[in-house]
């Protein structure tokens, strides 16, 4: 395994993570997913009090090699955008679970976290 994983959050079978504080979700993009995208050199600004359900697409990410879109892990309403990431995505490619967070969502249903995977469960599914 050649990615890193972070404990205590949970993944999509389309390579997001969430971690929950709450009923607010912090949303960025798996070691995995950044690895595979190569230099990430564009991120779509989703704009705040945008309604996303999960498993839909919300955003569109580019890099050298191809554009992506990013599926919502959670369904809510986007609260916060990473400035930081829409204008230098490459914080993804260095820092994907920390400062390369993407958008924060207000959670509508909390049950949909058991439609997500552990580090463990990802672990296996992402197994190369």
């Amino acid at each position: 395994m050649g990615y890193k994983l972070k404990e205590g959050i949970f993944y999509t079978k389309s390579d997001e993570w969430v971690s929950l504080d709450g009923d607010i979700a912090t949303v960025g993009i798996s070691d995995y997913a950044q690895d595979k995208l190569g230099d990430i050199v564009y991120i779509e600004e989703v704009a705040k009090g945008k309604k996303v359900k999960q498993s839909e697409v919300f955003i569109t990410i580019e890099s050298v090699k191809a554009a992506s879109d990013l599926n919502a892990p959670v369904s809510g309403e986007v609260i916060e955008v990473n400035v930081d990431v829409v204008g230098t995505p490459s914080i993804i490619n260095q820092d994907p679970y920390g400062k390369g967070w993407i958008v924060k969502i207000k959670v509508k249903d909390p049950n949909e976290v058991s439609n997500l995977m552990s580090d463990k469960e990802y672990s296996e599914y992402r197994k190369e």
